[in-house]
């Protein structure tokens, strides 16, 4: 693990037992928690897996920089088998505590601890920023690597368009270093990692707490309000 790196799983180690209220305190908003914001990115995955690839029951998926596993017990029960790695083992021993079903390994955050053709989906939520920018071209090309073909990766971002997405980073005390990714950005760097039909769409324009609310906000998807987006793309 290069110093970069080591510093990032260092900071996150420091929030294994706290992270979700250290998220909830950056929103600001009384009663919204941070389960809230995870839980909705996990129904937009699981949808997504659904549509590509049909079953996500019958699918094998990897969270790449999953943290303490916030929505891996919801997560689970929609994919097939869900496996987790992350550069903080500390944080890894919550998920661990909290979801003992699910295989997690620790990586480096330079080759991911899977063969190749492993997963027929990947994902990764709020965590490019994380990411030293000298990595990003990497890190997308580990996700297309330890995809199986035809598999597909996605990659769920804040939006730095969204004046109140910056407010919350700005709160944040472990996204004081974060550099953020516009959704272009994204897309290039997966188009350059070798994913083909990748796209962006933009997500949390309104709250979508159920799949109909997601049907709506998915009306809003090509205009560049929403709080955060997703970028998906396909393993050939």
């Amino acid at each position: 693990m290069d110093l970069e790196q080591d510093a990032i799983a260092k900071e996150f180690d420091k929030y294994d037992k706290n992270y979700a209220d250290t998220v909830a305190d950056s929103v600001g908003i009384p009663g919204l928690k941070a389960d809230f914001f995870t839980r909705v990115k996990a129904d937009y995955f699981v949808d997504l897996v659904n549509e590509h690839l049909g079953d996500a029951t019958k699918k094998d998926a990897l969270d790449i920089g999953c943290g303490v596993g916030l929505y891996h017990d919801y997560l689970s029960k929609n994919i097939g088998k869900l496996h987790g790695t992350d550069v903080s083992e500390a944080c890894l021993k919550t998920a661990k505590r909290n979801n003992p079903s699910i295989p997690y390994t620790p990586y480096d955050g330079s080759a991911l601890p899977y063969a190749d053709n492993t997963f027929d989906a990947a994902l990764t939520i709020c965590v490019m920023h994380h990411v030293p920018t000298s990595s990003w071209e990497s890190f997308s090309a580990e996700m297309l690597r330890v995809l199986k073909p035809g598999g597909i990766g996605v990659v769920f971002e804040h939006n730095p368009l969204n004046p109140l997405t910056m407010r919350i980073v700005n709160r944040c005390p472990f996204d004081a270093d974060a550099v953020l990714l516009k959704s272009s950005k994204t897309e290039s760097l997966f188009e350059g990692a070798g994913f083909e039909d990748v796209k962006s769409k933009f997500i949390l324009s309104i709250p979508p707490a159920n799949s109909i609310l997601r049907q709506i906000d998915r009306c809003f998807s090509k205009l560049p309000f929403g709080a955060q987006y997703y970028t998906i793309g396909r393993k050939p």
